[in-house]
């Protein structure tokens, strides 16, 4: 005789089903279900918070500066770059530069950034923080430096290394005194070209591709 007893489906009906039913497990799926709403709003309100691209009309220039074997050189680069801080990173590491490139961008005579890789090394700083509320280029920078969006126009002011280019030529309180200046961004851009030795070359290859 076998020692296992055979038991009929209705003796096991009478016995009652101890796993949890359908509606045992509406509340778990319920809480689920809303904090799976929860993650989405969220992704939804960071999308909704994060600011629309540049235009072609408000992207004053994006220019890229180096020396090749001591000389200077400077190249336009593209538009799409003032949208993108981190292609914008990836296009200056291919630059063939003798110690690194350095960027600068210019949106819409309110702010500039500027970019300095050298190898795997990384600097940025933006002239005003307030930009990160409205530009993606002054938002990528805040987020790189992990910089909180200031609450108020009193809080605000440049942020980064403000001695990204003391070591070829303009000391931090300059960089300083540029960013807190009234004049158009794209000016206070000419200057820094200008201070590093650029001049003919950045003007060369911004009127060439923006017409400044």
């Amino acid at each position: 005789m076998s020692r296992y007893t055979d038991t009929s489906d209705e003796e096991y009906a009478d016995r009652g089903d101890d796993r949890p039913g359908l509606d045992d497990l509406e509340p778990a799926v319920e809480l689920l279900g809303d904090l799976l709403d929860e993650d989405d709003t969220e992704d939804d309100e960071d999308e909704d918070d994060y600011p629309e691209d540049a235009t072609e009309d408000d992207i004053d220039l994006v220019v890229g500066l180096y020396r090749e074997d001591g000389l200077p050189v400077a190249v336009a680069l593209g538009i799409e770059l003032a949208n993108d801080l981190d292609e914008l990173i990836n296009q200056l590491r291919r630059v063939p530069g003798d110690g690194g490139a350095v960027g600068l961008v210019s949106i819409a005579s309110e702010f500039f950034v500027i970019v300095r890789v050298r190898g795997k090394h990384v600097q940025v700083l933006l002239s005003d923080e307030l930009a990160a509320t409205d530009w993606p280029i002054a938002r990528d920078v805040a987020d790189f430096l992990g910089s909180e969006l200031p609450e108020d126009d009193e809080d605000a002011g440049p942020i980064g290394d403000l001695d990204i280019l003391a070591d070829v030529g303009i000391p931090d309180f300059e960089i300083e005194a540029l960013c807190d200046s009234d004049d158009d961004s794209d000016v206070l851009v000419e200057r820094i070209a200008k201070k590093l030795k650029f001049l003919p070359q950045y003007r060369k290859a911004v009127q060439a591709a923006f017409g400044l």
